[in-house]
């Protein structure tokens, strides 16, 4: 039972880069271009600055190009956030609803020590 998914270990890695990546992007289209939905307002400056991480970092990290520092700036974006959005509401990111912030940034920072993995650009 041990070795159940490990033939497949390289190829689930690289669709979890890749959907991370997408998804990340998504948000960074969001905040830049209102698609696929609108977000909150926000501070013309903050907005900017995430969206262009969200937008830039989340296609580097799906693509697999410059993937470990994409991955690292990403996730580091994403505990700033977590800390400025979430973290002074209360304790437990339930509460707080910031557990999507630290599944992004823990998610990303397992991507930054990985690698870029199969299927990457850097592999190239």
């Amino acid at each position: 039972m041990a070795t159940f998914m490990k033939p497949f270990a390289p190829q689930t890695y690289a669709v979890m880069r890749i959907i991370f990546g997408l998804l990340f992007m998504s948000h960074g289209l969001s905040k830049l271009f209102g698609y696929p939905v609108p977000v909150p307002a926000m501070e013309a400056p903050l907005l900017y600055v995430a969206g262009g991480i969200e937008l830039v970092g989340g296609a580097l990290v799906a693509i697999g190009l410059q993937t470990r520092w994409a991955a690292f700036v990403c996730s580091g974006m994403m505990a700033a956030a977590y800390w400025m959005a979430h973290g002074m509401r209360a304790f437990h990111p339930l509460a707080n609803h910031g557990e999507t912030a630290l599944l992004y940034c823990f998610g990303f920072l397992v991507i930054a020590a990985h690698g870029p993995g199969i299927w990457s650009a850097d592999r190239r």
